[in-house]
């Protein structure tokens, strides 16, 4: 199985997961400021990742061009998984809300969206990546959970593969 993993990060911390999960999978990490069209279609599981900025926004490089590429890109049929990094005590109305941002597009696109994970155990008010009590990828706090985060990457990645 071929697998990339394509994530927007300014600090770090989304870089370091998706070069975790990318390890975990015998993927390629992707720089989405990088990524081209055929990196979004080449592969068999393709796994996006952003951390959620501001009020519930996509990472940078996701919003100045990530999201062009991915709109250009045929998905159709396409089996695509999603994590998000979050902070779910300083943001708890918008918790990893740009995971749910990229859901919408890819299932408009006509993707087959795999990976939910349950919202027990988190601690929020609000997500747009929340649908039927689930979260449609994986939901990290690197800021407040970081120590929980090499379980929930083992537990997701074994319903991927």
């Amino acid at each position: 199985m071929s697998v990339n993993v394509i994530f927007g990060s300014d600090a770090g911390a989304t870089r370091g997961v998706a070069s975790r999960i990318a390890k975990r999978v015998q993927g390629k990490a992707i720089d989405v400021a990088q990524a081209t069209k055929a990196d979004f279609e080449s592969c068999s599981l393709l796994i996006l990742g952003s951390p959620t900025y501001g009020a519930g926004d996509l990472q940078s490089d996701w919003e100045l061009g990530g999201t062009d590429k991915l709109e250009a890109a045929n998905l159709a049929g396409k089996t695509v998984a999603l994590f998000g990094t979050g902070d779910q005590v300083s943001y708890p109305d918008s918790f990893v809300d740009a995971m749910g941002l990229l859901y919408d597009q890819v299932v408009a696109k006509g993707a087959v969206v795999v990976g939910f994970t349950d919202t027990a155990g988190y601690d929020y008010t609000a997500s747009k990546a929340e649908r039927d009590g689930k979260f449609v990828g994986l939901a990290l706090d690197e800021d407040g959970e970081s120590s929980k985060t090499e379980k929930r990457i083992t537990a997701w990645v074994s319903q991927l593969l």
